[in-house]
């Protein structure tokens, strides 16, 4: 079983936010598959059902990152933490110019992730454990129709450098990828718009877009021996789109 050294997530226990559909599904499966004991989170009854039934051995629940008292509550109730993926995210194009809504988005993508971070800060120091969070391409680019989403992706950047720095004396690394553009449900309209499509893959080296499976293959090396002098990093995963 699995390809990483030494079977290094064999018994270990990870906790995947938004791990119930798209990105956050795929780094779920990718753990299972490596023998870890996977607690992946949603937001809607639908999508734990859903993920419980396709990822056989999955502790799929559900979780609103918003709230702080269910978040401490996941945390505390398991037994052990090795690792955290922080995958829960939102976007609401074209409404994010409303404040209302903008701070909506910051409250999931980015104080939704601090609040895993510190409700995991303990557990993680006793297992000498790895966080790795979800950026973005627009954490470096800018996107207008997505203020809100940028925002948020920019800060948890900000957010992965600066708990590196603060989470380093407890023997935790604390690293993000940045995808690209990816195949999920959230870029459905995207690429069936032909236009904004072809206007996406004229930019990306690779020539297609990513699939979830690219992200978790880096999910998993940060969270490895492999990368364990690497914390503060914002790894991009997405086919050369930034290099342009």
């Amino acid at each position: 079983m699995g390809i990483w050294p030494n079977g290094c997530f064999e018994g270990r226990h990870v906790l995947v936010t938004g791990g119930t559909s798209g990105i956050g599904a795929a780094i779920a499966s990718a753990f299972l598959a490596e023998g870890a004991i996977v607690t992946a989170t949603g937001v809607s009854k639908q999508e734990v059902a859903d993920a419980r039934r396709n990822m056989p051995g999955l502790d799929a629940q559900l979780l609103d990152v918003r709230d702080n008292d269910a978040v401490t509550a996941l945390i505390s109730a398991l037994p052990a933490l090795h690792h955290v993926v922080n995958c829960a995210g939102m976007i609401r194009r074209g409404a994010e110019h409303d404040p209302q809504v903008f701070a909506d988005v910051l409250d999931v993508n980015l104080t939704g992730t601090m609040r895993v971070c510190a409700a995991a800060r303990a557990k993680l120091k006793e297992s000498g454990g790895t966080i790795v969070n979800t950026a973005s391409v627009l954490s470096f680019l800018g996107g207008g129709l997505v203020p809100g989403y940028a925002a948020s992706k920019g800060g948890v950047s900000q957010l992965t450098k600066s708990l590196a720095i603060a989470y380093a004396p407890d023997g935790i690394r604390v690293n993000a990828v940045a995808p690209g553009w990816i195949e999920t449900p959230l870029t459905d309209a995207l690429r069936a718009n032909a236009e904004r499509n072809e206007a996406i893959l004229s930019r990306t080296p690779l020539g297609r877009w990513g699939k979830p499976e690219d992200i978790s293959g880096s999910v998993l090396f940060l969270s490895s021996p492999l990368a364990g002098f690497v914390t503060g990093a914002i790894l991009p995963v997405d086919g050369g789109y930034l290099s342009t």
